[in-house]
Order: C-alpha cells, then structure tokens, then sequence
C-alpha cells in the first residue's frame, strides 16, 4: 500500500517544478526537481550509492519551504548495524567511556581470570583486535578515553591492564579520573564517534547492560560531541601513564 504523500510547497511560478513533498505519517521530505545527471559532478558527490538519485534545486526552496523545527525521532540500530560502523568508517573511529563497571565485561571468562592472576589474558585472534588491525594498518585512527574512580573499581582495573592489548592492536588509549572529567563538564555518556560525523551513542539500564545504540547524524548534535572529544583528549593522558599513577596511588 503506498504511503501517504503530502504537498508541501514550490517557489515556482510556472510548472511547480521543483518542490517539496511531506510523508504524512514519518515527516520524512521528499525533493522534486530536475536529476543531476553530470558524471563529473556525480563523482563528487560523499556517500553515493549505485542506486542513489540526485537532484538540484535552489536553496531558497528549502528556506522558504524545508521543515524550521522538528521534535527527533532516536534512530536505534540492532547490533549488526553498530558493527559494520567499525568496518566501514572512513578516518576515524574514537570512544569516550564513563561507567563504573560494564555487564559485558563481568561475563568475559578474561575478567575472571583476571580476578584470579591479576593479570588479564588476550586473543589477538578475535574479530575486534583483527579488524582494528585491519583498520589502522590502512591508516585509520582509532581510539579512546576512560573514566576512572579514584580508586579504580576492580573491573575499571582489569580494562586498564586490558588497554595494552588495545594499543597493541593500534587503538590509542588514554585515561582520565572522574574529578578531572567532572572538571571538564564531561557528562555521563557513552559514545563512539565515526569520522566526526556519526555519532553511536550506547544506552545502559542500571545494571551496566547495553539496551541499545542510537545513531546521531544532526550537526548540530554530533558538533556537541566533537567538543566532548576535544575535551577529554586535552585532559586525558596515555593508559600507561595513567596505570602509573594507579600503581603509585595503591
């Protein structure tokens, strides 16, 4: 059954061409115009697809005609989705993590054994460290800051001798304490930015399980999280730093 299209509005005085059109149920906008059709100028268009359409029109139709304001709708993804993001990101790919203690990580048999040797085993085997590898060997940067409590929580501490296995895979790990966060306005959020443009943003329940990923495209939003980023790497140092002070602290 087609979906329920609402005229929107057109700045032209002769055959209504181009103009704007409104799916009634989404909000979601639909652009009439003349097809871009210039293989040169298709050549430089980002992130088209073989199955993509372009058109042009002029700006003042989306001034005069585009949605001014709108309530944003969370665009959740399953996990797959959330994968692919680490395979097919462009430059960059950069963490920013601020719980106490992950569920995930309470499962893993390496933090138990952790718990026992006080020393954390690794595969360098496993699909994360061969895609990173992967990743930064094409020259991809990859990376991210924790939060720490002073003093650590036992599984804060067992991601910390867990950073050398990240770095050793090409992820550039930093750390920073709760209070030099707290500083900085950090807020309580997890996050992974891609390419500066893409925002993955993790949702827990209280019991430190990832409910769900929410992906963030709007500028403004992910200029938010730029500046988070900024932020916390200016303050952070390198986990090997970092596990110093832990060692000289104890």
């Amino acid at each position: 059954m087609a979906r329920q299209l609402r005229f929107t509005g057109t700045d032209s005085k002769v055959d209504g061409c181009p103009a704007l059109h409104t799916y009634t149920d989404t909000g979601d906008v639909v652009v009439q115009g003349t097809p871009l059709t210039d293989p040169d100028e298709l050549a430089q268009l980002r992130h088209f697809g073989p199955g993509d359409a372009a058109v042009v029109i002029p700006r003042e139709l989306l001034v005069n005609w585009g949605p001014k304001a709108m309530e944003r709708k969370p665009d959740l993804v399953d996990r797959a989705t959330f994968r692919r993001l680490f395979e097919t990101f462009a430059h960059t790919a950069w963490r920013l993590e601020t719980r106490r203690g992950y569920a995930s990580d309470r499962e893993d048999p390496d933090y138990r054994a952790f718990l026992e040797t006080g020393s954390a085993p690794c595969d360098p085997n496993e699909p994360w460290f061969v895609n990173i590898r992967r990743q930064t060997d094409a020259g991809k940067r990859v990376g991210r800051v924790r939060v720490a409590d002073n003093p650590p929580s036992q599984e804060q501490l067992f991601l910390l001798d867990y950073a050398r296995h990240n770095a050793s895979a090409g992820e550039d790990m930093r750390y920073l304490w709760r209070e030099d966060a707290d500083r900085l306005q950090l807020p309580s959020e997890d996050f992974w930015l891609f390419d500066s443009r893409l925002v993955a943003l993790m949702r827990f329940d209280d019991g430190d399980n990832l409910l769900g990923v929410e992906l963030i495209t709007q500028p403004a939003e992910v200029v938010r999280f730029c500046v988070l980023r900024d932020a916390a790497m200016h303050g952070a140092v390198s986990y090997e730093q970092f596990a110093a002070q832990v060692a000289t602290a104890e």
